[in-house]
């Protein structure tokens, strides 16, 4: 008891924040991940994994039966859910998937400027938890695991300074990566090759144009990146650091 108690001070607790500069120094690898073509091919298992869960969640929020997730090497995924074919529900489970990963990324950030660098971190673990018992393939499966172990090896075992550095990361991963997927999307549209979308499945069920949704899934990411980012580091606490005379 002793030990599960001291575990639950260490999530619930507060950490010191990180410099500005050091947080803005991990927004670099970050967008490494995001703007590198073979760094991306992976790291978008990441966003998938984001994506999905925010279909799934919102499935479930609005009394949806879910029946399973799949996540394909491709990086494309399918959340599978029972209930009315059309009508409200439907329409916010669609709509989920894309904003996901830039909301997550935008709460991340409100966390982090409440020095809860450790509760993100077990928040994350348990949130793979949750989608690895509604997996229903293997690489699927092994993606979940393979994220969840590398974040539990640094939450557990790694030292203060890499935990932070860690959230931080992977904060700035979410907010950068919600925005990218959304012009991959659209490219793919203007070929004619997604027309089973979440944009043209809105479409379809809203009768407004799937480009509207685009826009719309473009202006949350975008939104979020810019809020998170002023979250995250702002002028004024770099100021001193990048100005010698100050101070």
């Amino acid at each position: 008891m002793s030990s599960l108690d001291e575990l639950w001070k260490d999530v619930t607790g507060v950490q010191q924040e990180s410099p500005a500069i050091e947080v803005l120094l991990c927004s670099l690898p970050a967008l490494a991940a995001v703007m590198l073509g073979n760094l991306w091919r992976w790291a978008r298992n990441v966003v998938t994994i984001a994506h999905e869960g925010g279909h799934a969640l919102v499935a479930l929020l609005v009394g949806r039966r879910l029946s399973g997730i799949r996540l394909h090497s491709d990086t494309s995924g399918v959340t599978i859910s029972r209930g009315r074919p059309t009508g409200p529900g439907m329409v916010a489970t669609a709509l989920a998937g894309y904003v996901a990963p830039s909301l997550l990324g935008l709460g991340f950030a409100a966390m982090l400027t409440v020095g809860r660098i450790t509760a993100l971190l077990w928040l994350s673990i348990a949130a793979l938890a949750a989608m690895l018992l509604l997996v229903r393939n293997a690489y699927g499966v092994l993606s979940i695991l393979t994220t969840g172990l590398a974040i539990f090896a640094v939450s557990w075992f790694a030292p203060e300074r890499a935990q932070a550095a860690l959230a931080y990361s992977f904060t700035w991963f979410l907010l950068f990566a919600g925005v990218r997927p959304i012009g991959e999307l659209q490219q793919k549209r203007a070929r004619r090759a997604a027309r089973d979308s979440d944009a043209d499945q809105l479409a379809r069920l809203t009768g407004v144009p799937g480009l509207v949704w685009v826009t719309f899934f473009g202006l949350v990411a975008v939104g979020a990146l810019v809020m998170g980012a002023s979250l995250l580091v702002s002028w004024t606490d770099l100021a001193p650091t990048l100005d010698p005379a100050a101070g």
